[in-house]
């Protein structure tokens, strides 16, 4: 299995568009991204200047988005 590394949100969004995922809304600091197909959705905190937590990455990645972390790193 293969480590995560420390990611902002920007570039957790932007690896998630590059899988389909599209922008629904945002509520404060969570933006709902939603993939149009599958219905899958999942929110991602967007604190400026802070890395998201590797243990919520993988949730999102896995739970969420319904990827594999290989196929989450293969996008990046």
């Amino acid at each position: 299995m293969k480590n995560l590394p420390a990611l902002n949100a920007r570039k957790v969004i932007k690896t998630l568009k590059k899988a389909g995922f599209i922008e629904n809304r945002q509520k404060g600091s969570h933006l709902l991204l939603i993939h149009p197909i599958s219905k899958k959705r999942t929110v991602i905190p967007v604190h400026p200047g802070k890395t998201i937590s590797k243990p919520l990455l993988r949730s999102i990645v896995e739970n969420d988005a319904g990827m594999t972390i290989e196929e989450f790193l293969k996008l990046l």
